[in-house]
């Protein structure tokens, strides 16, 4: 149903969320998929560690056996053989014996605790110990790691070194991860031409294009770049293109109800389901949402600080929803704010870019008033938001804004 009327941030969100359904999976190399969404839950395959193990150079011993050693009162003990890491030899400790192991080492059998190498002397086969060991010091139980069968990451996370690491421990070497999309940028405009090209007088060079295509490759989205014209046949033709051959479509410029405003009217003809055109935003009133043969598509107005908040509100969730992400908006950070930040409507959202300083308990939140839309925009390092229903935030008061670094 196509929405005529500005929908709500909240609202605008949830239909763009709602008919937005991750891409297919496909099987990678556990490094090949890093910073993609992991497309299943996954579970440890093996115990890690597989043993319980040593975690220092030093001896294992039958706990009651070294029971209150000190300098003062050391305990002797024989040595009854030594065990490394990976080695397949079980040297067992029986009492008034001990063995030597090295970190990684398979506790031997019989022994319960390790005495770390720097509290004991060794005089021939006879070990000099002062200090005593409860039972468990220095063992890294087997499976402590992780557990055969335990989930280890849920589908939706993004794969990061971390947990490629873990997943490796964990029995795996490739992995099912949501398979990362391909998003044209089409930037629209008889005076907008690309970056690198001689600049005639009136015209400007596409940064809201690099802007996006930023983004997009910041979370690991493909791109292919377009300037266009405002001519409704090459319009017509870059978006039939782009549609068939990548899997989402983001259009800057010629999104508003000017002569030369065409892209809408483009996509009318495309037949494509406009889900809504406008909402409640400011800046980015403009940005418009729907799908052309069941592909997402998000139109957004040319001004770059419109553009960007229209894409970072509206486009960028969709965009990661589509890639398969768990968390589809920006992160989140509580600041609070070093001046009163003012609005003009009480029924809009409104988003000011801002910086962040060093506070005594939260980082503050500083706005970019008053700077020109693209140094504010370059500088900005997080976005608060006035929210529906309130003109005004004071000083002093404590929000939630969007982090951009």
């Amino acid at each position: 149903m196509v929405r005529t009327l500005p929908l709500g941030l909240d609202e605008a969100l949830n239909l763009t969320l709602d008919n937005i359904a991750p891409l297919e999976s496909e099987q990678v190399d556990l490094l090949d998929g890093l910073q993609q969404a992991v497309a299943q839950d996954l579970c440890a395959l093996v115990d890690s560690p597989s043993i319980d193990a040593s975690l220092k150079d030093g001896y294992a011993v039958v706990s009651e056996d070294v029971n209150g050693a000190r300098k003062s009162s050391p305990i002797v003990l024989k040595l009854a053989g030594a065990m490394a890491a990976g080695g397949q030899l079980d040297v067992p400790v029986r009492p008034g014996t001990t063995v030597r192991v090295l970190t990684g080492a398979k506790i031997p059998p019989g022994a319960s605790a390790v005495v770390a190498e720097e509290f004991v002397s060794v005089d021939k086969e006879a070990v000099i110990f002062y200090k005593d060991a409860e039972p468990g010091r220095n063992i890294l139980p087997r499976s402590s790691d992780v557990a055969a069968g335990q989930m280890v990451v849920a589908r939706g996370n993004l794969l990061i070194p971390g947990l490629a690491g873990l997943l490796a421990a964990a029995g795996h070497n490739s992995i099912p991860v949501v398979r990362s999309p391909c998003v044209a940028v089409i930037a629209t405009g008889d005076e907008v031409i690309a970056p690198g090209r001689p600049l005639a007088q009136g015209q400007l060079y596409a940064s809201n294009m690099t802007t996006l295509a930023g983004w997009c490759q910041r979370y690991g989205l493909q791109t292919r770049l377009r300037v266009i014209k405002d001519d409704a046949d090459e319009i017509f033709e870059t978006i039939t293109h782009f549609n068939d051959t990548t899997d989402a479509i983001v259009t800057s410029g010629g999104a508003w109800t000017g002569d030369r405003d065409l892209v809408a009217l483009i996509l009318e003809r495309l037949g494509w389901r406009q889900l809504f055109h406008r909402i409640r935003i400011g800046p980015g009133k403009a940005v418009g949402f729907g799908l052309l043969k069941g592909k997402p598509v998000f139109i957004l107005p040319g001004g770059p600080p419109s553009n960007l908040m229209g894409f970072l509100q509206i486009a960028l969730p969709g965009l990661l929803k589509l890639a398969g992400h768990r968390h589809t908006g920006l992160p989140t950070i509580a600041v609070k704010l070093e001046h009163d930040l003012t609005g003009r409507f009480t029924d809009w959202t409104q988003f000011i870019y801002g910086t962040l300083q060093k506070g005594d308990d939260l980082p503050l939140f500083r706005s970019l008033r008053g700077k020109s839309r693209l140094q504010s925009m370059a500088e900005a390092q997080a976005v608060a938001a006035i929210a529906e229903g309130k003109t005004m935030l004071a000083a002093g008061s404590i929000i939630n804004a969007q982090l951009l670094v």
